[in-house]
C-alpha cells in the first residue's frame, strides 16, 4: 500500500463559483443508482450522501476518505 501523498486536493465534481469550499485532502467516490460516479472532497460527498441518500461510497474510496466523510457530515474535524 503507498502511503504517497498528492500535492494537491482532488478535483472536486462539485467545485463551483457558488460551492468552492472544498475540505479534505481525501478523494472520495460515490456512485449514484444509475452507476454513475462522482468524486468529490470530503465536504462536499457529506453534503450530497446526506442530502441523496441514493449515492453509495464506491469500493475506490479508502477507508479514511470515508471516515473524513463521516467527520464533515457528524461534526468531527473530517480531515487527518
Amino acid at each position: 500500500m503507498s502511503t504517497r501523498k498528492r500535492p494537491h486536493p482532488p478535483v472536486c465534481a462539485l467545485r463551483d463559483d457558488d460551492r468552492p469550499l472544498c475540505n479534505g485532502e481525501e478523494e472520495v467516490v460515490l456512485v449514484g443508482l444509475d452507476g454513475t460516479e462522482k468524486r468529490l472532497c470530503p465536504a462536499h460527498a457529506a453534503a450530497l450522501w446526506l442530502t441523496d441518500p441514493t449515492f453509495r461510497f464506491s469500493a475506490k474510496t479508502r477507508p479514511h476518505a470515508i471516515a473524513a466523510v463521516m467527520g464533515q457530515a457528524f461534526g468531527g474535524r473530517g480531515t487527518r
